[in-house]
């Protein structure tokens, strides 16, 4: 087998092992054991568990941001591509996988020390409020270049509220909520 298929089998089995279990509960022998490597192997690729879970973020974030692109501007231009922001959200969270928002996940289990992870999340956060500034841009002409940052920045807060609370609720109306108050903010 490639190296790169061995790093990229290992990345995908602990992404979905921290994802389900969780960070903290998720262990080096659990993702060598699921992975079908040798200690060794995963050393070869990885120094620390650290390491692992700064490519599980990023493989995360680049498949969500892809996803996520491709769902909303396939969508009619105008309010309905921001608005596709909650019916993407609401696929995501019918997905019988759904466990939240991975990096508040992560975040929320390490260290308040541990600079390097949080910088990953907080870089992540901020490329996704870029990503809907751009949705605001090319769909709302009525918006002025002074608003867009902001406007940006309520979507998505509304958007992470929405995914937070359909995780603690286990129901979809923060998703439907949040969609109303947005259509609301963009009137």
């Amino acid at each position: 087998m490639k190296h790169n298929d061995v790093r990229e089998r290992i990345i995908e089995t602990a992404s979905f092992l921290f994802y389900k279990n969780g960070y903290n509960s998720t262990g080096i022998n659990q993702i060598i054991a699921e992975a079908g490597i040798a200690k060794a192997t995963l050393y070869s690729h990885f120094k620390s568990k650290e390491e692992i879970c700064l490519s599980y973020l990023q493989f995360k974030n680049i498949s969500f941001l892809q996803d996520f692109k491709r769902f909303t501007t396939s969508k009619p231009k105008g309010k309905e591509q921001l608005l596709a922001i909650f019916d993407f959200l609401q696929l995501f969270y019918q997905d019988k996988d759904f466990n939240g928002c991975w990096c508040i996940k992560t975040v929320s289990e390490i260290p308040k020390e541990n600079e390097l992870i949080r910088n990953e999340i907080q870089s992540q956060k901020n490329d996704f409020i870029t990503v809907i500034e751009e949705l605001i841009s090319n769909n709302l002409e009525s918006v002025k270049n002074e608003q867009v940052k902001s406007l940006a920045r309520q979507i998505y807060l509304l958007y992470e509220s929405a995914v937070g609370e359909s995780h603690l609720h286990q129901q979809d109306w923060p998703i439907v909520e949040s969609k109303n108050l947005c259509e609301k903010i963009i009137s």
